[in-house]
């Protein structure tokens, strides 16, 4: 803004204060005006129009007595209609929009605990505004918007949040590993289970089959050769399947089966055994 030859320049988003002889006179808007200063007229000031940001910082304690730094953001500028109120009736605005809003946030912080600060700072940006807007609309002020931009607690308080966060989610993690590993448990039992289960089932199914396989040998040897009888029949079975065994026994190379003294003649006396069981196993019964 410049003054020469009784003329002036107001510049874009901004305004002038014109006076006559100390009297405020008008505002000028933005462009070229005159100014007779030899008559008494002459800028006592200029306000910008523009939107400015104010950060305050409160200090304060909370109900659970913590103390926490709260960081405020307050947008405003000056109502051009208003212009003569914002540059007579206000000294310095700056100073007064940080009063008022130390003073709200004062008297909010002390009423809530520290978690609930942090849940509630849009509830008292917006009591930071209201107050703003009801103080500084009559000093020729709008408040464009209130923010709190940032809530800090003490030092040793928010390391003492982050080990509680950090323990708790410890907690978490170790119940949830404990409970993967208790699933992996029971599906390893019920696992083993099933297998036991089908091995044993399988075992059954070939002692079945071998029974089935004999049965229907003895009864085709003993219509196919005549006069003899299933204790012969089985005494066969038992020899043949001796050699068989010892066949392979004899074909491997990495074979490290033990036997005590024996000889053929053992099948018979291990067909005894068996047939003896079985005679002691019935009579147990009955």
């Amino acid at each position: 803004m410049g003054q020469a030859l009784g003329c002036v320049q107001v510049d874009q988003s901004n305004v002038a204060i014109k006076e006559h002889f100390g009297k405020f006179s008008e505002i000028l808007e933005p462009g070229c005006h005159c100014l007779p200063w030899c008559l008494g007229y002459q800028i006592a000031g200029g306000l910008s129009l523009r939107v400015q940001q104010l950060d305050v910082r409160c200090e304060t304690k909370t109900k659970d007595n913590v103390f926490v730094t709260v960081v405020a953001s307050v947008q405003y500028r000056a109502v051009a209609d208003k212009a003569s109120d914002a540059f007579y009736r206000l000294t310095n605005a700056r100073e007064q929009i940080q009063s008022y809003v130390s003073d709200v946030i004062r008297a909010s912080v002390p009423k809530l605990e520290l978690d609930s600060v942090f849940e509630q700072k849009n509830d008292i940006a917006k009591s930071v505004e209201e107050e703003l807007e009801k103080a500084m609309s009559t000093y020729g002020y709008e408040i464009v918007q209130t923010l709190i931009v940032d809530i800090e607690p003490d030092v040793n308080v928010k390391r003492a949040m982050n080990e509680i966060n950090a323990a708790a989610r410890m907690r978490l993690a170790a119940n949830e590993k404990a409970e993967a590993e208790k699933i992996l448990q029971i599906k390893k039992a019920e696992g083993e289970a099933e297998s036991k289960y089908l091995s044993r089932l399988g075992i059954a199914r070939q002692r079945q089959a071998i029974v089935d396989g004999l049965r229907d040998s003895v009864l085709a040897f003993s219509e196919n050769v005549p006069g003899t009888s299933a204790k012969d029949v089985m005494d066969m079975v038992l020899v043949t399947q001796y050699f068989d065994t010892m066949k392979e026994i004899g074909a491997s190379s990495k074979s490290s089966s033990v036997f005590i003294p024996h000889g053929p003649g053992a099948v018979r006396d291990i067909a005894v055994q068996i047939r003896n069981g079985l005679l002691q196993g019935n009579a147990a019964h009955i």
